[in-house]
Formats: C-alpha cells, sequence, structure tokens
C-alpha cells in the first residue's frame, strides 16, 4: 500500500506539473500568441488575373500562384490522401496529437535536436499563417497553443479548407488548385489517383520532392502516399496496385493563356497598381478589358505577318549567330537543346539552328520541336538584304542562303494549296509595327498590338509613340473646309506649288505623290487620292491658325501641331490611339470618345471593385448632351440649320444607276449596351449615363466619310471613262460598300499608315523604324515567289493597309453589310463631273453629289462654266 501510495502521489505531482508547465508556458508565451480570430477574414494571397470581355484569360500578375476551392470543390480521394499521410486522426484531437509529440520529444532526448516533426495539420496552419520554419521547442509550444485556438474557432472543415488552399507545394504554387495547374496543367477535379497522391506528398519537402525536380523521389513519396490511403482503408488493394503502376508524368505548366495581348495587360498592370498599390498583385482582383479575343487574335496575326512581309521582302540579313564553322566539331543534339533552351521564342517564331544544308533544303534543331527540315519553298524567298533600297539577286540554292552551325529563326506556316504547314525561314524584323481597333460609339479598345512582340521589346506604340502621321491628317483638314462652306463638288487647283520662304533663302515646292497634276479637281477626289498640293490649297482657304484651333475637337495636342503649311502634309505628330480616335468622330457622326480599356474590376469573391463610365454616343432623345463645339464661333452650322429638315432624298437604287460611286454602306452602328463607364470616374456605384459631346456636325461626318469611301472604291464609271480609284483601292478585295478610309505615308516614306472604318469598328495600322531616321525603302520584284510581290516604294498603301485588309476581312467576317443612313439636311443634286456645278444632263458626264442643304451649287455648268472654272468665289488665286 504504501507503493502505490507513494506512485500515486508522484503521479500526481507530475500532472499538477504538467499541467502548471502547460499552463507556465501558456502565460509566458500568450503576449507573443496571435488572434486567430483573423483567421475567419482571411484573404489568401492570389494572383492578379486580366481577362478579354469575354472571359478569356489575357494574363496572371503575382509572385504565388493560388486557386482557393472550396471543400466541396476538393475531390474526397484528394482530400483523403493528405488526411491518411499528414494527420490520420485530424477529426478526432483538438488541434494537437498527443502521441504524435512524445514520439518527437522522445527523438529529441535521444538525438539531443529537434530531428521529427509532429504537426497536426491544424498546427500546419497554425504555423503557415502566423509563424516560422525553424525547428526550436519554444516555437512548438506557440504552434500548440495556437491550434488550439483554432480549433476552438473553427470548424474541422473550415481548417482543413485553409490549409489546402494555403499549403506551399513547390514552384511557387500554394494551395492543391495551383498545384493540380503548375504540375499537371488540370483542374483538381481531373487528376488521377496517382496524381492526388503526388500532390498530397509534397508539404514534407515541396522543393525537392516534386516531379520536376527530382522524378525519382517524387514517385517514392507517392508510393508511401498511397501505403497510407491503403492502411487507412480510403482505397482498396485493387485501387492502391492501378495507381502505383500509372506512370508519373509531369513538367511545369505556366498559366493557361488563352489570348495574346501582352500590351494591354501591361497597361491593365500599370493601372491596377496605381489605383490598388503593389497589392494589386496579391489581391486575386480579377480585371475585366475591353479587349474582344477574336479581334486581337486577328489583329495580332494580321499586323504581325504584315510586318514579316514587309522584312522578308527588303531580303535576308544571315544567321543570327555562327555557332560553329566548317572544320569545326558540330554540337551534339543535347548541346543543341542546351543552347536554344535559353534563346526566346517570339510568338509563332522560334530559334533554331542549322545541321545540315542540302541543294534544295535544310535540317535544322527548332526549339521544343527537335529535328525539322526546311524546303526550298520555305526558303527561296532569301535573296540579300543589301540596303533598305536594295537587294541582291533571288538565291537558286540553299547553300546561298544558310549553313551548318548557324542559329536562324523559322516560322510554321500554311501555304496555299497545301493541307500540313511548312518551316520557313524567318528573321526578327527591324521594322515595327503597331495596330489599334476601338468601337466608336463608346472608346473601348477592341484590340491593340503595341510592336512585333513583347519579349523583345516592351515599348508600346499604339500608346507611347509620337510619330509624324502624313496624308492621314488630311480628312481632318478637309472636314474644316466643309465647316468653312466647302463642298464635295468644290474645284481646287491640282497644279504644283511654288512658294519662296524669304528667311530660308529657298523656294517650297511641295509635289504630288506620284508627282501628277490635274488641274481644277473635285474635294472628293482630292481627299480620296491624296492630292498633297490641294490639301495646302484646302489649308489656305480655311486659314492656318483656325485649321490648328479646329483640330483640337478630334483631341489633337496642339503642341504636336506645326505652325506651318506642313501640317497639311502630315507633319504633326500624334500616337496611333489620338490617331484612331479622331477617326472615330468621322464614323459615329461627330461625337468625341475616349479610348478606355479597363471595363471593370471584381474581387475574388466577385463583388464589384470598379466599373468604368465612358461617355457614349447618343444619336437620339438625349437629355443634356453635350455639343460644345458645334457652339463655338468659328463653327457655322446656320445654313443648313435655318433651312430645317431636307423633304426629300434619292433612293439608292436611283443613286447607283445614275453613278457607280454610290455606297451601300453605313458607317453609323448601332449603339452598343455595354461598356457605359469611364475609367476615369473611380466610383464603385457609377453615376448616370454620360453622353460623349458632338464635336462636329453629322453632315460633315458624313461627307468626310462619303469622301473616305472613294478613297477604297473611287468613282465615275469606267466603261464611260470617267473611272477613277483612291489610294486605299486594294481594300476592295473586301467587296463591301460601307468601308472607308485613308492611306498616310509621310516624308521619305519614314512612317507609313491606313486609318479606316467599318460598321461598328475603327483600326489603324502602323508601321515603321523606331529609328526615325530611317525610312522604309524601296524593293523590287523577286522571281522565285509566284505571287507577285508589293513592289516600288514602301507607303501607307502597300506597307500598312494589306494589315488593315486582313484585319477587317476577320472582322467583317459575320458582320451583315449596313446601307447608308443619310443625315437631315443632306440633299443630293445632280452635278457636272468636270466643274462640280449642277447639270441637266444624265449621260457620262453628269453624278450625283451629296450636298449640306444650302450649300448646294446654285447655277447650272452651261451658263457659267467659263467664269467659274478657273476663279475662287472670293476672288483669291485662282481654285485657292
Amino acid at each position: 500500500m504504501k507503493f502505490i501510495k507513494r506512485l500515486f502521489l508522484f503521479s500526481l505531482i507530475c500532472i499538477v506539473l504538467g499541467v502548471s508547465t502547460i499552463f507556465g508556458f501558456y502565460y509566458y508565451v500568450k503576449p507573443e500568441l496571435p488572434d486567430v480570430a483573423t483567421l475567419r477574414d482571411v484573404q489568401l494571397q492570389t494572383p492578379m488575373q486580366v481577362f478579354s470581355q469575354d472571359g478569356k484569360l489575357i494574363a496572371q500578375f503575382g509572385e504565388k500562384r493560388r486557386i482557393p476551392l472550396k471543400l466541396s470543390d476538393i475531390p474526397p480521394e484528394l482530400i483523403h490522401a493528405f488526411l491518411a499521410t499528414e494527420d490520420s486522426r485530424f477529426y478526432e484531437h483538438y488541434g494537437f496529437d498527443p502521441i504524435g509529440i512524445t514520439r518527437a520529444a522522445l527523438a529529441v532526448l535521444i538525438s539531443g535536436s529537434a530531428s521529427q516533426g509532429a504537426s497536426t495539420i491544424t498546427q500546419q496552419l497554425a504555423r503557415n499563417f502566423f509563424l516560422s520554419n525553424e525547428k526550436k521547442i519554444m516555437r512548438k509550444v506557440k504552434e500548440i497553443f495556437i491550434a488550439v485556438h483554432i480549433e476552438q474557432l473553427l470548424t474541422k472543415d473550415e481548417i482543413l479548407e485553409l490549409y489546402l488552399n494555403k499549403i506551399y507545394l513547390g514552384y511557387r504554387s500554394y494551395g492543391v488548385g495551383a498545384a493540380a495547374q503548375v504540375y499537371f496543367g488540370k483542374n483538381v477535379q481531373d487528376l488521377t489517383l496517382s496524381e492526388m497522391a503526388m500532390i498530397a506528398g509534397l508539404p514534407k519537402a515541396p522543393s525537392t520532392m516534386n516531379p520536376i525536380y527530382s522524378l525519382t523521389r517524387a514517385i517514392k513519396r507517392r508510393n508511401v502516399v498511397l501505403m497510407r490511403m491503403l492502411d487507412e482503408h480510403y482505397i482498396t488493394q485493387e485501387q492502391y496496385d492501378t495507381a502505383r503502376a500509372e506512370p508519373l508524368k509531369a513538367k511545369y505548366h505556366v498559366a493557361e493563356i488563352e489570348v495574346r495581348a501582352p500590351y494591354v495587360a501591361e497597361l491593365a498592370r500599370a493601372w491596377m497598381v496605381d489605383h490598388y498599390g503593389e497589392d494589386a498583385y496579391t489581391s486575386g482582383m480579377r480585371v475585366t478589358t475591353t479587349i474582344r479575343s477574336d479581334l486581337q487574335e486577328a489583329a495580332n496575326e494580321a499586323a504581325i505577318n504584315n510586318l514579316i512581309a514587309y522584312d522578308e521582302r527588303h531580303g535576308y540579313r544571315g544567321a543570327e549567330k555562327v555557332l560553329w564553322k566548317e572544320g569545326q566539331p558540330d554540337f551534339t543534339q543535347d548541346e543543341m537543346a542546351e543552347y536554344l533552351k535559353e534563346q526566346p521564342i517570339y510568338g509563332e517564331m522560334y530559334p533554331a539552328i542549322v545541321m545540315d544544308v542540302t541543294q534544295q533544303s535544310a535540317t535544322v534543331w527548332v526549339k521544343d520541336q527537335g529535328i525539322q527540315i526546311i524546303s526550298w519553298d520555305g526558303m527561296k524567298w532569301a535573296r540579300r538584304f543589301i540596303t533598305d533600297d536594295r537587294q541582291g539577286d533571288a538565291p537558286t540554292n540553299a547553300h546561298e542562303i544558310m549553313a551548318a552551325g548557324e542559329q536562324i529563326w523559322v516560322r510554321q506556316l500554311t501555304q496555299e494549296g497545301q493541307e500540313q504547314p511548312i518551316w520557313h525561314l524567318s528573321q526578327v524584323p527591324n521594322a515595327n509595327t503597331a495596330f489599334v481597333a476601338m468601337n466608336p460609339e463608346n472608346g473601348a479598345v477592341l484590340a491593340m498590338v503595341g510592336g512585333f512582340n513583347f519579349i523583345h521589346n516592351k515599348f508600346n506604340r499604339v500608346t507611347q509613340s509620337i510619330r509624324q502621321v502624313g496624308s492621314g491628317i488630311k480628312p481632318f483638314i478637309y472636314s474644316s473646309a466643309i465647316d468653312d462652306g466647302m463642298t464635295l463638288a468644290s474645284l481646287v487647283n491640282d497644279a504644283p506649288i511654288n512658294k519662296w520662304d524669304q528667311s530660308q533663302g529657298t523656294a517650297w515646292r511641295p509635289k504630288n505623290s506620284p508627282p501628277t497634276y490635274g488641274g481644277p479637281t473635285r474635294l472628293r477626289i482630292g481627299l480620296a487620292q491624296s492630292k498633297n498640293v490641294m490639301a495646302i490649297r484646302v489649308l489656305r482657304e480655311v486659314g492656318l491658325e483656325r485649321v490648328r484651333h479646329y483640330l483640337t475637337r478630334f483631341g489633337f495636342d496642339p503642341d504636336n501641331l506645326p505652325h506651318s503649311e506642313t501640317i497639311a502634309l502630315g507633319a504633326g505628330s500624334l500616337s496611333p490611339l489620338k490617331l484612331v480616335q479622331g477617326y472615330s468622330v468621322f464614323a459615329n457622326g461627330g461625337y468625341s470618345v475616349d479610348a478606355y480599356y479597363i471595363d471593370r474590376v471584381e474581387d475574388p469573391f466577385g463583388s464589384l471593385e470598379f466599373q468604368a463610365e465612358p461617355k457614349i454616343v447618343c444619336h437620339s432623345q438625349c437629355a443634356g448632351q453635350n455639343s460644345s463645339a458645334l457652339n463655338t464661333p468659328d463653327s457655322d452650322t446656320s445654313e443648313y440649320a435655318a433651312n430645317g429638315p431636307s423633304d426629300t432624298t434619292q433612293s439608292n437604287a436611283s443613286e447607283q444607276a445614275v453613278d457607280d460611286q454610290r455606297m451601300n454602306g453605313n458607317t453609323l452602328s448601332e449603339g452598343t449596351d455595354g461598356h457605359r463607364f469611364n475609367e476615369n470616374d473611380f466610383n464603385e456605384h457609377p453615376a448616370t449615363e454620360q453622353y460623349a459631346p458632338q464635336v462636329i456636325s453629322e453632315q460633315n461626318a458624313f461627307l468626310v466619310r462619303e469622301m473616305m469611301y472613294s478613297n477604297i472604291w473611287g468613282g465615275g464609271n469606267w466603261r464611260e471613262g470617267t473611272g477613277w480609284n483612291g489610294t486605299g483601292w486594294r481594300a476592295q478585295k473586301l467587296k463591301r460598300r460601307d468601308i472607308g478610309g485613308k492611306t498616310g505615308t509621310t516624308n521619305d516614306s519614314k512612317d507609313a499608315w491606313y486609318n479606316g472604318f467599318a460598321p461598328g469598328i475603327v483600326a489603324t495600322a502602323w508601321v515603321g523604324f523606331d529609328d526615325h531616321n530611317r525610312d522604309l525603302g524601296r524593293t523590287t520584284n523577286n522571281p522565285n515567289l509566284d505571287d507577285v510581290p508589293i513592289s516600288g516604294g514602301e507607303s501607307g498603301a502597300k506597307t500598312a493597309q494589306p494589315a488593315w485588309i486582313d484585319f477587317m476581312s476577320h472582322a467583317l467576317n459575320d458582320v451583315p453589310q449596313h446601307d447608308k443612313v443619310i443625315p437631315e439636311h443632306i440633299v443630293q443634286a445632280r452635278i457636272d463631273r468636270d466643274s462640280g456645278l449642277l447639270t441637266t444632263k444624265t449621260d457620262g458626264s453628269a453624278m450625283f453629289e451629296y450636298f449640306i442643304q444650302g450649300t448646294e451649287p446654285k447655277e447650272y455648268v452651261q451658263d457659267t462654266v467659263t467664269n467659274s472654272l478657273y476663279t475662287s468665289p472670293n476672288g483669291g488665286e485662282e481654285l485657292f
């Protein structure tokens, strides 16, 4: 009995000491214990994602990859794998496992160091949120107390859900959702049992037991997890055997980018950091842009293919690098693969190494593609580049083009008449490009290509590059002339100009391109055929300062507009984004809209954080709409306003019967029902709808559109000898009468533009060198190519318009052709083609033309041709 009493007393003392020690530890560390109540409102760090307006991923920003999941979304097998391996008594203990702690304590006594862990899932959660990973007794004590508090605060399922979303699983993946994507490119619901077991084995050593770092160690750890699941009766023997025998195939998967719009992604990233700070990277916010994925891909293909076509017709500049020469040891396949691993891929352009060259082909090793063949059809274009203006002779065999040991660039192309794509020799372009498309009704940017490749060069030429616009400025000059009282039938002298400059002691002699002159020419033809001398005379008629002031209506910075007559030839400088905004004014009927690209921002739970409020175009019943520009002193609308609405208009059918240039199209698209927000108004709850201000009259916009229709379709009747083409005639291949635009080429062809519109869309294409001193040059025909390529001097029509045409062929594929809508106060009159005066004739010398009511001619050609043909109405210079 004495022994029993002593044993009982000893036990009681041990219990009291143990409890006292525990309480002592608790009160000692209590001031340092965090408030676990924060777990109820914890926001897991998840990357910011950028999407197109149709919900496709454009980009993902943030160091940590995490896909938060509800416990109900995680497969039971995956949950069981973690429970069996990490904490088999999870649903039984109160936050810590005494048996595990005892085992760990014995290990400390034996080894003298904390060599084993005994952490439950709750303890791991406590460590991940509040503590470090150092193996110290005091950290373990804190971990236990925090775990107990967590168990008191949260349910077991809530703890498990937090753990499975928080745990680090290697390669910047946090949580099982991200791990499934990183290692297998799958959603967790699609994982096999073998893959689930591999993921569940990662917490022990995520950096070294993952299959990317060591497949052998990953398989060994997977098998341990499967055995634990079998021991805990979560799986059957058959499931165990099947999963263990399954090959483990894993590789690093980046975020699945569905739309290539890196320049837009960078704009969105900068915008988010500006508004939300650095926390934007870990906020899990979803940024929805205005980009349409189909139009973005069409813009990518059109702009980049056009740029490469320009670059290749100027000749092949040779290998990127020579890795070995004849007589030196060749690289092995492993050496080639290792070298190419460090080389970038630019979109569809891959780095490759030439292994062998025959008479008409070459064997190459392509990054990520292995051994491939370039046939003669894929390289015969490559005549030698000499200068931007000169190319060498067309090659006759592959040895003239490349040699073994050279690092080159290749693309896969599908040629017409061939089902399978072929590998095509290519090169990184020296020139660059920009392309932007937007909705003219609200300013939503629908597609943006800021350059050849974002990895190659991050400079966004759509928003950051200020370039001379060339003849792209002429529609705005002609708009000011219409505002000043001129008409599409007004005659302007298309004749050389010789202006003496007293300060320079030289004469200014601007020329047409090509240098041909037609004498007195109607305004419509002058813009459509981009007559330089006519634009200067129009500028003189309106007045330089008045034109400069007028151009500010379109959002152009007056500091970028020269104080000289060179403004009429495009000496002013604008970004492609500003230019496409300006053309939108003509396309939408006279309203100024601001380009924007962020539509809305949502938090990770779908709550709206921001929604844009663009000013939208409203064509009727718009209360309080601002038409400030039409009320300015130098805006004259009294002529047609005083006469009231037009009582009669002729039908499109009768127009077409009289003149081939009648256009069967409508640039005024239906008003959109989305994107009613402006990014400058950073409000969670948007206010009332805002309307875009009207800066030119609807009638003025209509007449400028008419001239830009003619830029593509020309006019007259070819059968009767009166037909003519505009500089944008290549777009006739689209076979649509509801498109219009304007070419733009600067002096010495340093910049090439095409700006144009179609129903519901306006787009601008630019090609040029980032080096402003370098011009786009000239080319000659390449006899090796079956199709006759572009040759001669580069220009807006040859160099930029092909991208615009290719883009529009996709953008308008499912868009029905729009009928022309004629605004009020626009009338038609039958005029003489040569004089622009009224006529009673119905033959080829006559045509119908549009006029703002009250500005149509009052005299007939047979009565006044001698007096009016060569003299301007105000008695100034002959036809200006």
